[in-house]
């Protein structure tokens, strides 16, 4: 455990999902994929507030419209259904009819009102859901042998070669507030939202309106800050359920400790979308790009983003190569009116360029830097004092492999 707030503490916990009170999950196989579990759920005690954000592609997937439908009637959630393996995407009518009928049999089990279960897909798109396997599924899914929060995060998975889980503990109002995450993403991950599914939990007292709030602040500097392959898909969600065990005084940006909720929320996404980053198909580092001294912070993130997004920056981390000049290349076309007389670029320790020009630097130093896992890129603009944080993963031969067989 870790802390990581200079305020309150907030604690860094191994922790997931169930972490928060009154929470529940589990997962099984039930046919859709080859072997592996493809069926999740999550289940509060009480119908929680909920509040998501959604892929930004206007191919937005048949689930996604069910879930967003169900959270406008009260801004409740009791239970989230989840399958892998397909995405109920570009699927028309049917697709519709299918993500409800799903959310209609898994309410039936729970015995409560349609409109608290969101639902949601992620896998292969453009075919129809195979009904009769998910129907099976539901029937059985509530079994015993079903209900583990391990059973969940592997449920969600797709190219995904690990699960991702975290939690962050606080004392708000004297009350202990959890905050438990779970999510899936390896490819098509770009900013502004990616083919990955992000689930949080959390005990806290809150209201609709300011955890939307909160989410998508939090959302625009974690989830949205993050690449691996410049596709956006169009299953995208996170999705937030506060179910108000913790018992705490209703959450508010008045709150004393509105600042602490936040940053345990900003903590738990940041996690996960690194946990994603470093997972992204076929890659073996993780690529950390903080801008500072800019202007305003979007110009931060746009610049960060650019860095990120960069094939060539990806390649060159792959091959260790020091290439400092794609990344001055990727500054220099984000669209952010810089100075390149003034900006700095370092990689890890090593500075590689300053003041439009570049830096003497030990090639073989910086080489081995760049053969561990955690690559740091520090870029300084030196035109305000705004920062901005953007992570990423090298692009490898095997992201080709996969991509190049994913339907088979």
């Amino acid at each position: 455990m870790q802390a990581i707030s200079n305020h309150k503490a907030v604690v860094l916990k191994e922790e997931g999902i169930t972490f928060p009170k009154g929470f529940k999950a589990g997962g099984m196989y039930c046919g859709i994929k080859k072997e592996k579990l493809d069926l999740g759920y999550i289940v509060s005690e009480v119908p929680a507030t909920a509040a998501g954000v959604y892929t930004t592609n206007v191919f937005q997937a048949a689930p996604l419209v069910v879930t967003q439908e169900s959270i406008a009637k009260e801004y409740k959630i009791k239970a989230v259904l989840v399958n892998s393996g397909n995405a109920n995407s570009c699927t028309g009518e049917q697709g519709i009819k299918d993500a409800a009928e799903m959310q209609k049999a898994f309410a039936g089990q729970l015995g409560i009102p349609e409109h608290l279960v969101a639902v949601t897909s992620t896998g292969v798109i453009g075919e129809l859901l195979p009904m009769e396997k998910i129907h099976t599924g539901i029937d059985q899914i509530l079994n015993e042998e079903n209900a583990a929060e391990a059973n969940f995060m592997q449920a969600i998975l797709t190219t995904d070669t690990s699960v991702k889980h975290i939690g962050v503990q606080m004392k708000i109002d004297g009350k202990t507030v959890s905050i438990g995450g779970a999510a899936k993403g390896s490819g098509m991950i770009h900013p502004n939202m990616a083919t990955m599914l992000g689930f949080i939990t959390t005990d806290a007292n809150i209201a609709h309106e300011d955890l939307l709030f909160a989410l998508k602040d939090v959302t625009n500097q974690t989830f949205n800050m993050i690449t691996v392959d410049g596709d956006t898909s169009t299953n995208d969600m996170v999705l937030v359920l506060a179910n108000g065990l913790a018992e705490n005084d209703p959450l508010t940006k008045n709150h004393p400790d509105w600042d602490l909720f936040v940053n345990g929320l900003k903590k738990v996404s940041e996690e996960l979308a690194k946990k994603i980053a470093r997972d992204g198909e076929g890659a073996t580092k993780l690529i950390e790009v903080t801008v500072d001294s800019a202007k305003t912070q979007e110009d931060a993130s746009i610049v960060g983003k650019s860095i990120i997004s960069s094939s060539l920056v990806k390649t060159a981390i792959f091959g260790t190569d020091a290439n400092w000049g794609r990344i001055v290349t990727a500054i220099g076309y984000s669209g952010v009116q810089v100075q390149p007389n003034a900006i700095k670029v370092a990689i890890g320790p090593y500075q590689v360029f300053e003041n439009g020009l570049p830096c003497p630097f030990n090639e073989a130093e910086v080489k081995n830097y760049l053969e561990q896992e955690t690559i740091q890129i520090y870029v300084e603009l030196n035109q305000g004092d705004q920062t901005a944080t953007a992570w990423g993963c090298d692009l490898t031969y095997d992201y080709v492999k996969i991509n190049g067989s994913y339907r088979t």
